[in-house]
């Protein structure tokens, strides 16, 4: 999230299969009122922020979250694990409905639970132990769904690669992707593609073409072209903003 500190931790061992990360961001003492930019990376959020607590559906470009608001933080569930809370991931594209909206009595109590809450930390651990609930009562997850993800994790992936290492058919794929993942194979393949992009400055001084050639894109152009679209910046923006 630009314009804000942002810190992540390991979710406990019985959700690691499905959630990838427990997360908090805090605005920059500098940022003002500035919005901050979320960019979308396949995933679902139980977030809490300005004291709303949604479900932040899988994004298909940046997002700005319009400031003030204080801190925020969540539960980022792996891409293809929305099953878990209940919905379909492609109800949930681009939309951040509020925990009641999707889940009625239960997240208004949830909510009321975390408003009280004494402090940030307790408040990540409720959302955690939610999580963990919905869980432990959900449907597995789709095991071809999983297999194409972890695929088209990898640079120069394509979906027919990612086809063949769910044993499915790009047609029965691309229909799965909608309901479990929220948008299809090639639009996931694209926003992981953006994300390694970003992976990739950190710690380096590395150049833009550089970095464009080990993320995947066939060029600089390539990239330039896919942060515009996904990103409403330049490749020079996204990488000097995570790079700080």
């Amino acid at each position: 999230m630009a314009g804000a500190t942002y810190g992540e931790r390991r979710p406990s061992a019985a959700l690691a299969g499905r959630v990838a990360c427990l997360w908090w961001a805090r605005p920059d003492a500098d940022a003002g009122d500035a919005p901050a930019t979320v960019l979308p990376d396949g995933c679902v959020d139980l977030v809490w922020h300005a004291g709303t607590l949604t479900v932040a559906g899988p994004d298909t470009t940046a997002r700005v979250v319009e400031g003030p608001g204080g801190p925020a933080l969540g539960v980022r569930l792996r891409p293809g694990a929305a099953v878990a809370f209940g919905e379909s991931a492609a109800n949930l594209r681009d939309r951040h409905p509020t925990a009641d909206e999707v889940w009625g009595a239960a997240g208004r109590r949830l909510t009321d639970r975390v408003r009280e809450a004494a402090d940030d930390r307790v408040r990540l651990a409720l959302l955690e132990d939610a999580v963990a609930a919905r869980v432990a009562g959900a449907p597995a997850t789709d095991p071809a769904v999983e297999a194409a993800v972890a695929e088209l994790g990898r640079p120069g992936a394509t979906v027919a690669g990612a086809a063949r290492a769910a044993g499915v058919g790009e047609r029965l794929l691309r229909r799965r992707f909608s309901e479990h993942v929220g948008y299809g194979p090639k639009t996931l393949a694209r926003v992981l593609r953006l994300q390694r992009v970003l992976e990739l400055a950190i710690g380096t001084d590395e150049d833009l073409a550089g970095i464009a050639a080990r993320a995947g894109y066939a060029d600089q152009a390539h990239l330039s072209r896919e942060t515009r679209v996904l990103a409403g910046a330049t490749p020079a923006e996204l990488v000097a903003a995570r790079r700080g």
